[in-house]
Order: structure tokens, then sequence, then C-alpha cells
């Protein structure tokens, strides 16, 4: 695909340019030897010979025409390798360049979900939130990424490389989204049944958005009235909140996403069903029938509590 959201020909950062550049490069010296090599068999191919039993006379003048040509092909291969080599290692040099102003995250990937945290050296600016990762366009940023239990690989095309994320050791990509837009990312590394629904979305937008929405998310979740608030109260009371974080309540488990602000992203289950009412409805009624294997349990709720749950998750913003 030449363009779209998740294509690595349609470049919208400063690192996923120079891996098209350098893949354009390839391509097109790749070609050309193509070419001319067969051009050159076609050549050997259809060129006249002697006729049979006739034995060809010696021709010093041709062997030293094919000799200088053996030798230009030689020096040839060895410029194009050399190179291709060169062009290589400058693409990746430009890939390692870390800026120290760059914007921190760090994320880890689970069986099938991503955990993103904006570091801070203050603890009460360090953000939590899954699955969607928002950056000021403009400025570097710096992901340091973590496999919590098996290998997984961060690749959002339009924006880098992919890079292996690896339990016990901590990789890190660079780039710098250098226009707004929603780029869809995916884990490269088969890591498990769901592995094809593991997805990310990275947010690039205005620097003032960008302060505006983090604000916002470093908010605890608001008090809710009405059935939200009876959802709430569901909420706290099964195994829920033994599971997820929504700061301003009592729920403070680890196990699954922060889920404080999970109405204002796109997507839940990792890009698997877009952030609606029926979508939430359905998720909590069933995580198995959806994306069997994930770690989510099915708790038994009525339909009131259902609908009173599925109200508090819709207004958490």
């Amino acid at each position: 695909m030449l363009q779209g959201w998740q294509s690595a020909l349609d470049a919208h950062g400063s690192q996923a340019l120079h891996l098209r550049d350098l893949t354009g490069l390839l391509t097109l010296v790749c070609g050309l030897v193509w070419v001319v090599v067969v051009a050159v068999l076609i050549g050997a191919v259809l060129r006249r010979r002697p006729g049979a039993g006739l034995v060809p006379e010696p021709d010093r003048a041709r062997e030293a025409r094919i000799g200088r040509v053996v030798g230009g092909g030689v020096i040839a291969t060895a410029a194009i390798i050399t190179g291709l080599t060169v062009a290589s290692f400058l693409t990746t040099r430009n890939l390692a360049d870390a800026d120290p102003e760059a914007l921190l995250i760090r994320v880890r990937g689970y069986q099938w979900w991503w955990e993103v945290a904006y570091l801070d050296p203050r603890p009460d600016r360090v953000l939590l939130t899954a699955n969607e990762i928002h950056v000021p366009v403009g400025r570097p940023v710096r992901l340091q990424l973590v496999g919590a239990d098996v290998i997984h690989s961060f690749w959002v095309p339009s924006l880098a490389g992919k890079m292996d994320m690896i339990p016990g050791r901590d990789n890190e990509l660079s780039f710098t989204a250098e226009r707004p837009g929603t780029y869809r990312g995916q884990c490269a590394e088969f890591c498990g049944l769901q592995h094809a629904h593991m997805a990310v979305l990275v947010v690039a937008e205005p620097p003032d958005r960008f302060a505006a929405w983090r604000r916002a998310q470093l908010g605890a979740a608001a008090s809710r009235e009405g059935e939200a608030g009876r959802g709430r109260a569901v909420f706290l009371s099964k195994p829920c909140a033994a599971c997820h974080t929504v700061r301003g309540t009592p729920a403070a488990g680890t196990l699954g996403p922060d889920l404080t602000h999970v109405a204002s992203r796109r997507t839940i289950a990792a890009g698997l069903l877009p952030t609606t009412p029926g979508a939430l409805a359905a998720w909590v009624a069933d995580p198995q029938t959806i994306k069997p294997g994930s770690t989510m349990p099915m708790v038994s709720l009525s339909p009131e509590e259902l609908r009173a749950v599925t109200a508090y998750l819709a207004s958490l913003r």
C-alpha cells in the first residue's frame, strides 16, 4: 500500500522517511542490476555460435574485451555493495539519534494490549493509559519498550521502524511525527492466539492540543450520578476493581488497562472495537467470545447491572 494509516511508504515521521528513502534506493539499485543481468543473459543466449564440427579460432581481441567486462563487473559489484552498506549505516545512525529533550514514554506489551506510561521526574505528572499514544507534532519522542510476558514487537510503519519488546530487556525507539494525524501500529512479532488483534494508535497533534489532552488525562475520574453512579457502585463491588485502576476511586488493580479515561480513547480491546456504548456492553458481557484467550474473565452481571456499568464506563472521559 502506497497510502494509508499503516503503510511504511506513507511516511509522516523523520525516521520513517529515512527508512522509506533507503528502501527506495535499494529497490532502484537492485532493479537496475536485475535489468543489466537479464540483458546480458539474453545477449548470451541469442549470440551466434559456430556451426557443428567447427573449431572456433582464438580471438585475442575478443578475449581481452571479455576480461575487461568481467573486471568491470567485479568493480561495479564491489562499488554497489559498498555504497548500499554506507547508505544502510547512515540510515541506522540517523534512527539511533536520541534527543535529550525528547518526550519519554514507556510502552509495555502484554498479551494482548499495550500499557502506555508518560514518564516524568515529578510523580504527580506520571500518566498511565493504554492502547493509544498521544504525541506532539514536531517534538522528538523516545519510547522505552518492554515485554511483560512474551516477545512482542512495536511497529507504527508511518512513523518508525520495528523494535522488539523482550522480557527482561529494555529497548528504545525514537521518532518525530512531522504531521498531525492518527497512525495505526501493530504488534509485529507473533505473541499468541490474539496477536492479530493487538493494535495501537498513535495520535499526533499540535503541541497545545497535546498539552490540553495530557492535563485532562492527569485528572481523576469525576464522580457520577444517576445510572452512571449506579454503574460505579457495581464496578467497585465486582472483580473489575481488582484488575483495573480508576483514579479517584478505590479501584487500584494493575492486571488490566487503566480505565480512568477509557471513553476518551478511540478503541477498546487494543483496537478491536470502537469505543461506543454498544461495544463496551458487548466487551464487558462476554470478552472471551470477542477476544478468546484474553486475560479478562466474564463477570456475571444482570441486565440492569450491565447497563449501569456500561453507562459508567462511557462516562469516563
